[in-house]
């Protein structure tokens, strides 16, 4: 049958007598997948002993390796994977021929893989001619870690190694004691990154030491600060910056020395060649309050206003503020000099606040941070200290006046007659106002020109802010008119004696009528008379009325007759009535007066008579003009049998008088010696009168005789040709007879004609 290749009949005979060995050796020579798939098939009841003939002794008696290869293959194809191990390690573990074979031993192992993982570890330690990082990777997929690291160890890929037991294992401790006896950069590296990732911060730093590798600088940088592993840091930076000489590098490296107070270190390094970014590391260790750091690094790049904030928090007072003054900065200057507050060095915080007190928007913070500490006097003694700068400005002045008015209330006049100029006044009114100083705020009124207010506040508070010649000074200027009267009352309650002086200076826009009603109601007339005089002169109804009333009380006939005589604004004829039944006789005599110079001259000479006043009653009936009047009152002295009286009032009657009736007064009282004067008076008027008027007619006389005679003599003259005519026939200053110049006769007056002799016939 073999030689004829009956390869059914031949399986049949070695199937029935059980000829399994023959049966594999032949199928192994065929070389026949096709006769092995038939035989392999899982419904041969025989395929069991003829495979442990094929393993036990067909493969291993050939040397062909494609009889190797196509059985495997039939192996494979039918799916046998156990017996295909059981095959393959025959051949290969057997120190066959076939055992060195590459493929037949990843064949082994897939295999195995596959269908015996127990057996995986044993063919990795036993064989040596595989592909190993394949193998390792198809076992990693299949979650075999540890035969995947058997592997990498085994061929000395250490990093792959390493990683099978960070990643996948996930064993940091034997990753680390792997890294240890391999001792490899890449190893440590990997190691280093994991531990990293891991949070193992301090192992993680001593990895890459190791590894001598500052590739991941940022990221151990950032975990070492969060985890404040300083010292460690400071070891990789180092190590960092023999590699590379990286600006990051060495700014966290300075950083780092900060925070481990390595300030010698510090400083040496900053002062030696460096990429650096100085001036951030200043700013994280000012923020992390590690000012004797921050310190050396604003002063390495010569950051005078961080350097000023720095030394201050180093309580370095006086040094704070040199480099302030460097800095010359205000925001500098605040904070310096808030520190010195707060520590109490008021002498250098004058110093720094000297430089802020002259920019205004800054002043309120600075006063605000004094008073809320209740250092009150230093903030005083700053601004009077700030006052004389150069750069002085309006609220230097003003916050200054404010402070005096809460704290130093007795200074505050001096410093606002020395800067009211230069103070906002509304302001500082409101200051005052609120601390009660009442005399500053009438002198502030004053010179912001709210005279109204400064006078109200006057007259509000007295004691305090009263002041009679600024009073007097200031309420000629008040706007409302109102306040005088109110000025009035409040004198007439304050200060009444010294009413008269603020009347007269008020005069000028009093109503001098309203004043005098005002104080008529309140009775106090008598307490105003000096100024009721000194108004008089205007003439005023009310103030004559007011002042002849306080003259009448007081009895002073002579000031209220000269203020009569003066001043007629008045009621004459009511005063005259008043005055009439007076119990003074002056005072009467007054009344007559009045009606006389009221034209009620009967009136007046009754009131004359009745008081006996014989040469008022005589002057009042003269001045009368009323020949009645007169003669009434010279028939009453007859009848009073005052004949001297009667001959003085025929003299100051004279005017008035008519002679007949004087005549017959005296002939019939007999007292012709009395009234002889007055007729002698009267003959010797009446005389002249006759005289000149012969006088007047004589001239005329003479007068019209000339003029008749120039006319004759021009009518008897020829008119002779050839002489020349005289335009003028009468010079200019040739007088010319009133009937010559008029053209008409000028009839001379008619004789004075005789008196009517008296009734009773006697001549003159």
């Amino acid at each position: 049958y073999e030689r004829g290749q009956c390869d059914q009949e031949l399986i049949h005979v070695c199937n029935e007598n059980s000829l399994f060995k023959s049966l594999s050796r032949y199928l192994v020579r065929r070389k026949n997948p096709e006769l092995w798939a038939s035989v392999l098939l899982e419904t041969n009841n025989y395929r069991r002993p003829l495979i442990d003939q094929v393993v036990q002794t067909a493969l291993s008696e050939t040397q062909d390796p494609e009889e190797v290869s196509v059985t495997v293959k039939a192996f494979m194809t039918a799916d046998l994977p156990n017996e295909l191990i059981e095959l393959l390690e025959k051949i290969v573990l057997d120190n066959s021929v076939f055992s060195e074979h590459r493929n037949l031993q990843n064949l082994l192992i897939l295999t195995a893989i596959k269908a015996d993982r127990t057996r995986v570890m044993e063919y990795i330690n036993r064989l040596d001619n595989y592909d190993a990082p394949d193998i390792a990777n198809i076992a990693i997929s299949n979650e075999l870690f540890e035969e995947a690291f058997a592997i990498f160890r085994k061929f000395d890929v250490n990093t792959s190694a390493v990683q099978v037991l960070i990643e996948h294992i996930g064993n940091l401790d034997r990753a680390y004691e792997f890294a240890e006896r391999c001792n490899e950069p890449p190893v440590w590296s990997q190691l280093a990154k994991a531990q990293l990732q891991k949070g193992i911060v301090k192992e993680a730093i001593d990895s890459y030491i190791k590894a001598d590798d500052p590739s991941a600088y940022m990221e151990v940088g950032q975990a070492a600060a969060q985890s404040g592993n300083w010292e460690d840091l400071v070891k990789f930076l180092q190590m960092a910056r023999k590699k590379a000489r990286e600006s990051y590098v060495e700014t966290e490296l300075i950083f780092a020395l900060a925070k481990t107070n390595r300030l010698a270190e510090l400083e040496e390094f900053i002062n030696g060649p460096n990429n650096a970014h100085i001036q951030q590391v200043g700013d994280r260790c000012y923020d992390d309050k590690m000012y004797e750091a921050a310190k050396l690094l604003y002063n390495n790049v010569s950051n005078f206003g961080r350097l000023a904030s720095t030394l201050v928090h180093l309580g370095e007072y006086q040094a704070a503020v040199d480099g302030a003054r460097k800095a010359n900065s205000t925001r500098t200057w605040k904070e310096v000099c808030f520190a010195c507050v707060d520590g109490k060095e008021f002498r250098l915080a004058q110093m720094c606040g000297l430089h802020i007190v002259v920019h205004a928007d800054e002043l309120e913070e600075l006063i605000n941070y004094y008073q809320d500490r209740g250092y009150f006097e230093e903030l005083i003694t700053m601004l009077e200290a700030a006052l004389g700068l150069e750069r002085a400005h309006m609220g230097m002045f003003t916050e200054l006046a404010i402070l005096y008015s809460k704290f130093k209330p007795q200074k505050m006049r001096e410093h606002l007659e020395l800067f009211w100029s230069r103070v906002n006044i509304p302001k500082v009114l409101r200051a005052a106002e609120q601390a009660h100083l009442w005399a500053e705020l009438v002198f502030l009124y004053d010179k912001y020109e709210e005279y109204d207010n400064a006078i109200i506040t006057m007259m509000n508070h007295p004691s305090d802010a009263w002041k009679e010649g600024q009073f007097k000074d200031i309420v000629t200027k008040v706007a409302n008119v109102e306040l005088y009267y109110k000025a009035v009352h409040f004198y007439l309650e304050f200060k009444p004696l010294l009413l008269n002086d603020l009347l007269i200076v008020l005069s000028p826009r009093l109503d001098h009528t309203r004043a005098v009603n005002f104080f008529s109601k309140v009775k106090q007339l008598p307490l105003v008379k000096t100024y009721l005089r000194s108004v008089q002169n205007h003439n005023n109804k009310a103030v004559n009325e007011a002042l002849n009333n306080l003259f009448i009380i007081e009895e002073d006939y002579a000031a209220l007759r000269t203020s009569i005589d003066a001043y007629d604004n008045f009621d004459n004829i009511s005063l005259a009535q008043s005055l009439e039944q007076h119990e003074l006789i002056e005072f009467r005599r007054i009344a007559a007066y009045l009606f006389k110079g009221n034209n009620r001259w009967k009136q007046s000479v009754e009131l004359c008579k009745k008081d006996k006043l014989y040469k008022d009653a005589m002057q009042y009936a003269s001045e009368s003009k009323d020949t009645e009047l007169a003669e009434e009152l010279l028939a009453w002295f007859l009848n009073e049998d005052k004949k001297e009286c009667f001959a003085a009032c025929l003299f100051t009657c004279y005017d008035l008088l008519r002679p007949d009736v004087v005549l017959e007064t005296a002939w019939r009282h007999n007292i012709m010696d009395f009234s002889m004067p007055y007729f002698i008076q009267v003959m010797r008027e009446y005389l002249s009168k006759v005289d000149a008027i012969k006088e007047k007619v004589d001239k005329l006389e003479a007068s019209e005789s000339l003029r008749k005679q120039e006319e004759q003599a021009t009518e008897s003259q020829p008119i002779v040709y050839g002489t020349p005519q005289l335009m003028l026939t009468a010079g200019p200053n040739m007088a010319v007879p009133p009937q010559q110049a008029y053209g008409y006769g000028y009839t001379a007056a008619p004789g004075y004609s005789q008196p009517p002799q008296p009734s009773f016939g006697y001549g003159m």
